[in-house]
């Protein structure tokens, strides 16, 4: 073994040395978050607190230049472990509201159901799940109900909220759609008590509520659920409170226009039908991830965006509009007009503002992560060929 072997075999194992000592380090932070855990789910704390976060991320950044670290690499690092700490946390959570005798969720055995299902429990609410084959004892089921959520599909909502002629009198009513005038008013309609539409803004893959926005549209008696809009902060969950026309109307840019737009371009590849691998192999990290949003598109139920696109009563002009948009663009590029086109760039440039410039900062973190993805993901296809 040549001297420059050696000095790297001996540089290799102090770092290997280090590395053990970040693990045990790691271990024991974890632990001490876990008793975090136990003082907020006994005293109603929120699992997510921003100042302190923002609080640790600065003096850690501050700690690092004072010694000649990187301050990226410290804020990158403690971001991961403080994600990592929320989920060691929420294992249970306090229950805002010890008077709710039960919560019933209505298809609590979907995926996202199931998820409000389980945070509910580690609340230690007793919860009920009614599915469809459930309504012939739906009366018993909604026995004094102090809540109750509607989680099926959007198509189905409005009419599963038209059969609710049982409810108690003082139960809140509430929905988890991700359309929300047309619930709210059948909710408003069919009970006389306590009514509010709720959004999740993530999809039911999510380990719970901590960061997660829930938007809130009020309908009728709001101090009588204010304990459920408390019992999400608890969760951690991040509240914005919207009318329902304001919502459906921004859901039909952020999620209908885009939904609708990754299919068409999901549709394309089919039909044009490149090599996949050969298109991610050419594609710098930005492409990758553009890629893989149209493949994480076609990874899931497609009767969900379905619904979300054809459900929306704002879809089909707002789509007209951006297709009539789409032809005007293809026209410049017809004509070879650089010069329109480079006109329309900067004054849709400056629409956006300081938000784009933001948006570029915040995109290089996203695309170091994307790189290093795609970098494991060759030396597994290659170790694998091996």
């Amino acid at each position: 073994m040549s001297e420059t072997d050696k000095t790297l075999a001996r540089l290799r194992d102090q770092i290997d040395d280090v590395d053990g000592q970040l693990i045990k380090l790691l271990k024991r932070r974890n632990e001490l978050t876990g008793q975090v855990g136990e003082v907020k789910s006994q005293t109603g704390m929120p699992i997510y607190v921003p100042s302190r976060e923002s609080e640790m991320i600065a003096v850690r950044r501050h700690q690092a230049e004072s010694i000649g670290l990187s301050a990226d690499l410290a804020e990158d690092v403690i971001r991961r472990i403080i994600r990592d700490s929320y989920r060691s946390q929420h294992s249970n959570y306090r229950c805002i509201n010890p008077n709710i005798e039960k919560v019933v969720i209505i298809g609590g055995g979907g995926a996202l159901g199931k998820l409000f299902v389980q945070l509910f429990e580690q609340s230690e609410y007793k919860v009920c799940v009614l599915e469809k084959d459930d309504w012939q004892r739906s009366d018993e089921i909604f026995a004094n109900a102090g809540l109750v959520i509607v989680a099926v599909p959007i198509k189905l909502t409005s009419s599963v909220i038209q059969g609710l002629n049982s409810l108690p009198p003082d139960c809140v009513l509430s929905d988890i759609t991700s359309v929300k005038n047309e619930p709210l008013e059948a909710m408003l309609a069919v009970h006389k008590g306590p009514v509010v539409g709720l959004h999740p803004m993530f999809g039911p893959d999510s380990p719970g509520m901590i960061k997660q926005v829930v938007v809130v549209c009020h309908g009728r008696f709001e101090a009588q659920y204010a304990w459920l809009i408390d019992q999400m902060r608890t969760w951690g969950a991040v509240i914005h409170e919207s009318s329902s026309k304001e919502h459906d109307s921004a859901m039909a840019f952020i999620q209908v226009m885009r939904h609708f737009s990754t299919f068409v371009y999901g549709q394309h590849l089919k039909e044009e039908d490149p090599n996949l691998e050969s298109l991610l192999m050419f594609s710098s990290p930005i492409y990758r991830l553009e890629l893989a949003m149209v493949g994480r598109l076609f990874a899931q139920e497609p009767s969900l965006y379905a619904d979300i696109i054809f459900n929306n009563a704002e879809s089909l002009a707002l789509l007209k509009r951006f297709h009539l948009r789409f032809g005007q663009a293809l026209q410049l590029v017809e004509s070879e007009d650089k010069a329109e086109f480079v006109l329309q760039f900067n004054q849709t440039k400056q629409w956006f503002g300081g938000y784009a410039k933001q948006c570029l900062m915040d995109s290089k973190q996203l695309l170091l992560k994307a790189d290093d993805s795609q970098l494991l993901r060759k030396t597994k296809i290659s170790s694998d060929g091996q």
